[in-house]
């Protein structure tokens, strides 16, 4: 079994924000706070986060504001949703959520939850339960999870559960790894998980796994390194992480690495990018791998982080 290159996925993240002209950093203009997110919560997560100039990357967060309160994913960009939620997790990682006027914030999120409790990720009105999930997430960081209709929010997603225990984007949306993530994360947060049929879901969890170790994301895809975060949070979340072999998973994952230049990719010898770079690593720190801060399941974020914001009298402010 390799081992974590832990230098170099360091130099990778650092080099991606320099390159200006190549195909990745084109591609990701538009969800460029989404990449900071992923690229600095890989940092923390490696125990480097200040290698990083903090001033200058909240200084360009702040400019990504809308005069509606949310953020856009680039200076000048439409606010949504979801990347306020990475601006409100990048702050968070900084402690620098005192930077925003949280009633702002939190006034955007509100005025995006519709009638039967689901949310909107933007003005226009799409509506997935991954937008529940960060509604909820965010507010609940802002200490403001009361501002919404909660009981509301937690019916909505559980109108989405389907027979096999998964959840979908709406209600009898197909069950996948990633918004099973979302709705049992939303759940967690508000102490909802008694909702959750625990022993069917963690069946079709633990489904996920292939012969390789590596887990998908739905039956008869290929597997994804990336569904080493969506899939094992979610096991853990529900008490049901010891129904997969964890050791042919980190054999998986880390054959996902590229040793030479760093960062990781989808499955072994693909092109390396920021996004399945962090949740190889979010996926290996679930797993307890060495080297690694422990990441908080619900949330996303280093679990030092979130003990930060609710369990100390700064974050309780």
């Amino acid at each position: 079994m390799g081992e974590l290159a832990t230098e170099k996925h360091v130099r990778y993240i650092l080099s991606v924000e320099k390159r200006k002209d190549n195909f990745e950093s084109v591609v990701m203009e538009h969800l460029r706070m989404n990449g900071a997110y992923w690229g600095l919560t890989t940092l923390d997560l490696l125990g480097k986060l200040h290698s990083v100039d903090v001033d200058e990357v909240v200084s360009w967060l702040m400019s990504c504001q809308h005069e509606s309160g949310g953020f856009g994913g680039n200076v000048g960009h439409d606010p949504h949703i979801l990347y306020t939620l990475s601006a409100v997790q990048v702050l968070a990682l900084f402690d620098k959520l005192n930077v925003i006027d949280v009633d702002k914030v939190t006034s955007y999120i509100v005025s995006l939850q519709n009638e039967d409790g689901s949310f909107s990720g933007d003005m226009w009105g799409e509506v997935d339960t991954r937008f529940s999930y960060i509604a909820i997430c965010c507010l609940s960081i802002l200490h403001c999870l009361d501002k919404i209709n909660v009981e509301k929010a937690v019916k909505y997603i559980i109108s989405c559960k389907n027979m096999d225990g998964g959840f979908g984007c709406t209600p009898g949306g197909e069950s996948h790894a990633g918004q099973i993530f979302c709705c049992v994360g939303a759940l967690a947060i508000t102490g909802s998980l008694d909702l959750v049929d625990k022993d069917l879901l963690g069946w079709w969890l633990c489904e996920r796994q292939v012969k390789s170790g590596g887990l998908n994301g739905r039956p008869e895809k290929l597997p994804d390194v990336c569904y080493s975060w969506w899939v094992l949070s979610s096991l853990i979340m529900i008490d049901r992480v010891h129904w997969i072999s964890k050791e042919k998973l980190i054999k998986f994952i880390l054959d996902c690495q590229d040793t030479e230049n760093g960062g990781i990719s989808d499955r072994p010898d693909d092109a390396v990018d920021v996004f399945h770079t962090l949740f190889f690593l979010a996926g290996l720190s679930l797993l307890e791998y060495p080297g690694l801060k422990p990441v908080d399941p619900a949330y996303a974020l280093p679990v030092d982080v979130v003990n930060r914001i609710f369990f100390t009298k700064e974050g309780l402010k």
